[in-house]
């Protein structure tokens, strides 16, 4: 199943691109195994996903926590917390 990732603020600069098409492993079905998986790519990803705990995300352009099933995603966003101003 391939999703469309969107990558925002300081994690699309450290993977230096805004959106990729992945096609995850059977055994990936939540957001956060889909962040883990593409950490294992190294680089860039390593470094943008090292601190999870200020990684938000939104499947099909809905806020999610990062244990919620991808099953039939079209489209998962990650980035920084959003702040207000």
């Amino acid at each position: 199943m391939a999703i469309e990732i969107l990558y925002f603020a300081w994690v699309r600069e450290a993977i230096g691109q805004g959106s990729e098409r992945v096609d995850p492993p059977a055994d990936v079905t939540t957001v956060a195994e889909l962040v883990d998986w593409l950490a294992l790519r190294g680089g860039g990803y390593a470094t943008a996903f090292e601190q999870r705990e200020r990684l938000r995300a939104a499947v099909d352009q809905a806020f999610v926590p990062l244990d919620t099933a991808i099953a039939g995603a079209r489209e998962i966003a990650l980035f920084p917390p959003v702040t207000g101003g």
